[in-house]
C-alpha cells in the first residue's frame, strides 16, 4: 500500500519522508542511535536536594469551629516546595478538603477540614519533608 502511493505521486507531488525512507538501506548503526548513554533522570533532584531541606519547624495547629468541626492548619513548610501539589496529594489521601491560605503573619498556610493532626505527621515524615522532631503539634 505504501510503495503503491509513493509509486503513483510524481517527484513533485513526493513527500520529503518518503525520499528518505526509500534511500535507507535497512541497517541501523550505532551513530544512527542517540540515546544511547546512561542518564540518570533523577540526578538533578538528588543534587538540588541539600538545598530544598526543611530547616524551620512545621506547626500543625487545630482550629475549633461550630460544634464538631474542626479545622487542621499547617504552618512552616519552606517555599521551596509547591503547596498546592502537596494539598492536591493530601487531599486525597485523607478524604477532606483543603486550601492554601495566605496570612499575612505566617505566609502560605495550608488547611484541612477536620481533626488531621496526626495524619500530616505521619505524611510529612513520611515522604521526608521534615523529620519528626521538626514538626510540632498544638491543640487539645
Amino acid at each position: 500500500w505504501y510503495q503503491r502511493r509513493v509509486r503513483g505521486r510524481s517527484s513533485s507531488q513526493a513527500h520529503p519522508a518518503d525520499s528518505s525512507v526509500l534511500q535507507t538501506t535497512g541497517q541501523m548503526t550505532d551513530s544512527a542511535i542517540t540515546n544511547l548513554e546512561k542518564k540518570d533522570p533523577f540526578a538533578d533532584l538528588t543534587e538540588d536536594r541539600e538545598d530544598d531541606t526543611q530547616k524551620e519547624d512545621i506547626h500543625i495547629r487545630i482550629q475549633q469551629r461550630n460544634g464538631r468541626k474542626s479545622l487542621t492548619t499547617i504552618q512552616g513548610i519552606s517555599q521551596n516546595y509547591d503547596l498546592k501539589r502537596i494539598i492536591k496529594v493530601v487531599k486525597k489521601e485523607f478524604h477532606c478538603n483543603g486550601t492554601v491560605v495566605e496570612h499575612p503573619e505566617y505566609g502560605e498556610v495550608l488547611q484541612l477540614q477536620g481533626d488531621q493532626r496526626k495524619n500530616m505527621k505521619l505524611f510529612l515524615t513520611q515522604i521526608g519533608l521534615a523529620s519528626s522532631d521538626q514538626i510540632k503539634v498544638h491543640g487539645f
